[in-house]
């Protein structure tokens, strides 16, 4: 592959970072307005649509055929997208977001539990380095970690186990009908925290709703850049620049709700990206 494909790509995967961060900003936004629970359907039924239509446009039908491992991801994905969007709601966007970069550490141990992978003791050090970053971050005292906090870690192990699971989804099953899947359990997600909080269920204002919508496009956009960036250049080269993805939202959580990260976040975030992108390094070499 030419060095051209590989700057569109990382280009393309920059877009996608900025776009999740921006999705996840006005998400974030929209709660403080309205209840997460409205939010996160809100958000589900208008990316549901989108990529429905996406699917349509291309021929396809928007919801595949559901077998035992589409069900079992989208099981998975519920965990993730409902305690994730619960971390939005009531942490802090930086927090949130860099406990999400812990992703990658967490696939890598799943895979050898799950799949028997092999795993040097390089790279398990690394994942050892790396949650140690998350608990800097989290930065647990005497009487425990904040609840709030705990979701984004339960929000972060939930797409881990959705990354590893989709191993087990079809190949016949394209990028638009995952999304519509994903939409589709971010909906029951924000279902479930609806009945759970037994509060009144009410249209939100002018304002929130145009955030919710915004988040949709948002994610959208990022879905999509992410699809071209993926197949536009080697993985190798483009996976590294997911990691901008914390760089957008610590800018647009200072900018937007003025959480400025102290010494011990970012010495956190700089042990959880600086081991992630020595694992996928030590990968690269085995392959």
């Amino acid at each position: 592959m030419n060095p051209a494909q590989n700057r569109r790509g990382a280009l393309f995967m920059v877009l996608a970072m900025a776009c999740f961060a921006l999705e996840d900003a006005c998400l974030k936004a929209a709660t403080q307005s309205v209840p997460p629970a409205i939010a996160i359907m809100g958000f589900g039924l208008l990316g549901v649509a989108a990529f429905s239509l996406i699917a349509l446009l291309r021929g396809e039908r928007p919801v595949p055929r559901l077998t035992r491992g589409l069900m079992l991801r989208s099981g998975i994905e519920l965990c993730g997208r409902l305690f994730y969007s619960l971390a939005l709601a009531f942490t802090g966007l930086g927090l949130t977001s860099a406990i999400l970069q812990a992703t990658p550490l967490v696939v890598v141990a799943g895979a050898v539990v799950v799949f028997g992978e092999r795993v040097g003791w390089r790279r398990w050090l690394a994942i050892a380095v790396g949650l140690v970053g998350v608990m800097m971050v989290l930065r647990p005292t005497g009487e425990g970690m904040d609840m709030a906090a705990i979701f984004a870690v339960l929000g972060m192990l939930g797409f881990a186990g959705r990354d590893l699971a989709t191993r087990a989804a079809p190949l016949s099953v394209t990028n638009a009908q995952l999304g519509v899947l994903g939409m589709s359990v971010l909906f029951v997600a924000g279902l479930v925290v609806q009945l759970a909080s037994g509060t009144p269920l009410v249209l939100p204002a002018p304002l929130p709703a145009a955030l919710i919508a915004a988040t949709a496009l948002f994610g959208v956009a990022a879905y999509a850049s992410l699809t071209v960036a993926m197949r536009t250049g080697e993985v190798s080269v483009v996976t590294p620049f997911r990691y901008t993805r914390l760089i957008f939202a610590l800018i647009l959580a200072a900018v937007m709700f003025n959480e400025v990260p102290d010494g011990w976040m970012i010495a956190g975030c700089v042990l959880i990206v600086g081991s992630g992108l020595f694992t996928l390094a030590r990968g690269r070499r085995m392959v």
